[in-house]
């Protein structure tokens, strides 16, 4: 892959990723993964890496691949060409929006666009939860295919983060010592 070639995926990235950073994860796999530049495991490695650290997940993921890649430089640049997008929308926005919020046309596009956002973010949470939890290479229970602990701290994390309102680093946290116990 060329750093030009790489450019234009991310600024591609950043101009369609409607929804928050999960969405530009479901966007990065397809040209990153099968694409061939990448497998699927080192993807959700990345992906780990990138939501352990603070910043949002799809710039992280950005900075990462373009550091993989082409070293800092390119991390700087593959970042860049992806916020560039959004940073040439949002002044146009800004420009335009307050005027014309409350128009119709501007209501329906907002309320077609956000189903769209909510399946792109299910698609890149489905994609997750199956390498992370669902492994090919599962020991628990091989006839069936799963990690039955896997899952079960999944759960668990679920249920604290849903209920008891741990926070996103506690439960990173909580992953890590599971990892280094479990292994």
């Amino acid at each position: 892959m060329t750093l030009f070639k790489l450019l234009w995926t991310f600024f591609q990235i950043g101009l369609f990723t409607i929804g928050g950073g999960q969405v530009a994860i479901t966007l990065m796999y397809q040209p990153l993964v099968e694409g061939g530049y990448i497998d699927a495991a080192e993807f959700y490695n990345m992906l780990a890496v990138s939501e352990s650290t603070p910043g949002p997940i799809g710039i992280n993921m950005a900075t990462y691949i373009g550091c993989k890649f082409f070293g800092v430089s390119g991390g700087i640049a593959v970042t860049l060409a992806t916020v560039l997008p959004s940073f040439i929308i949002i002044l146009i926005i800004a420009r335009f929006f307050e005027k014309y919020q409350n128009t119709p046309a501007v209501k329906s596009v907002f309320n077609c666009v956000r189903p769209v956002s909510a399946g792109l973010v299910a698609v890149a949470a489905w994609n997750v939860f199956h390498i992370a939890v669902v492994p090919s290479f599962a020991i628990a229970a091989p006839l069936l295919g799963l990690d039955i602990w896997c899952i079960a701290f999944f759960a668990v994390c679920t249920l604290l983060l849903v209920y008891k309102k741990i926070t996103p680093v506690m439960a990173v946290a909580l992953g890590a010592v599971f990892g280094l116990v479990y292994l």
